[in-house]
């Protein structure tokens, strides 16, 4: 009577193996699908039976992108770290992902220098270089957990200012000095950035009653795409009950002032990036907008926001110098008192 195999001559299941290294089955299936880390031998030409050889490929492709390396280049030399020995080593695609790593982490030190005065020295130095890490290795729940960790330790003005911004900025330098490399770094980055501002926790803002001052408006100027610092006021005025309605990116002339009209807002916040966005005349139109019967018509205060607005003389357009400033000046407008 012939023995029967044993479970590594037939070979693992897909479900016994996912098991093993810890991942689910259609991460398996994907890696076969998208790399061909898959195995050579399927039984009755269908099922997956992993075999050694099988097992080991995928055991160094799990090792690879635990250290940050990205999906296809773990695959590419996780194979040939065991399919084909004399091929380069895959640990040397772990170096040079962790380089990577500690190269914009680096350039966060530099940057979140006066954060880290502000803060306490290296608590803050090490939030930021833990969230870069994070972002490099494209690992969203780390970012997302240390990104929700900086808001309830610090609050979301301090977060956004001394732990997101400074993150931010290195990120983007890197890949402005680098080509295109690091530009799924600075989306996924910024999206996980957006999703922990609307995470972040709220005041209960009640409906506007007869007499009370307008919503804030929050708008980018038409032209500019770079929404995100809005989104963290935006975030910060629901945290102290401000209300507030967010039109975001690029918003025309012609919707802009309809907005305006239709909300009768206590504050206008208009965001400008770059120089080449930032339109004056169209701050001082808004400024000038009047709404309300004979008598007791109003017009907003017009809140300049961002770089684009810099070196251009505007009075009665107030520009806050950061988050902080805007939140205390917007809450002021609205009869909240001091942030």
């Amino acid at each position: 009577m012939s023995e029967l195999p044993s479970p590594d001559d037939a070979g693992l299941t897909t479900g016994a193996l996912a098991h093993r290294l810890g991942v689910a089955p259609t991460t398996l299936r994907s890696w076969d699908r998208r790399y061909g880390i898959g195995p050579a031998v399927r039984a009755d030409g269908r099922h997956r039976r992993w075999r050694p050889s099988d097992v080991a490929v995928l055991e160094a492709m799990c090792r690879l992108t635990s250290s940050g390396v990205p999906p296809a280049d773990a695959a590419r030399a996780a194979k040939d770290a065991v399919l084909r020995p004399s091929a380069a080593p895959a640990a040397a695609v772990a170096e040079r992902t962790a380089g990577d790593v500690e190269r914009v982490a680096g350039v966060v030190e530099e940057a979140d220098a006066p954060a880290a005065a502000v803060l306490g020295g290296g608590d803050v130095r090490q939030e930021c270089r833990g969230l870069a890490r994070a972002a490099v290795r494209l690992d969203a729940p780390a970012v997302a957990e240390r990104l929700e960790a900086a808001v309830a330790r610090h609050g979301l003005a301090v977060a956004w200012q001394e732990v997101m911004v400074p993150t931010l900025h290195a990120v983007g330098r890197k890949w402005a000095s680098s080509g295109d490399r690091y530009v799924e770094v600075e989306h996924l980055l910024s999206w996980q950035v957006s999703t922990a501002l609307r995470r972040a926790p709220r005041a209960v803002v009640t409906g506007g009653q007869e007499g009370a001052p307008g919503p804030v408006l929050l708008a980018c100027v038409p032209g500019e795409q770079h929404s995100l610092p809005l989104e963290a006021l935006h975030a910060g005025l629901l945290e102290l009950g401000v209300p507030a309605r967010m039109f975001g990116a690029a918003v025309p002339v012609e919707a802009l002032t309809a907005a305006v009209r239709r909300l009768g807002p206590a504050a206008v916040v208009l965001w400008a990036q770059t120089r080449s966005t930032a339109s004056l005349p169209l701050a001082r139109h808004l400024a000038d907008t009047r709404w309300g019967v004979t008598g007791a018509r109003r017009a907003p205060t017009v809140v300049l926001g961002g770089a684009g607005w810099a070196g251009r003389p505007a009075p009665g357009l107030p520009r806050p110098t950061g988050l902080s400033d805007a939140l205390t000046l917007l809450a002021g407008v609205h009869g909240h008192g001091p942030a």
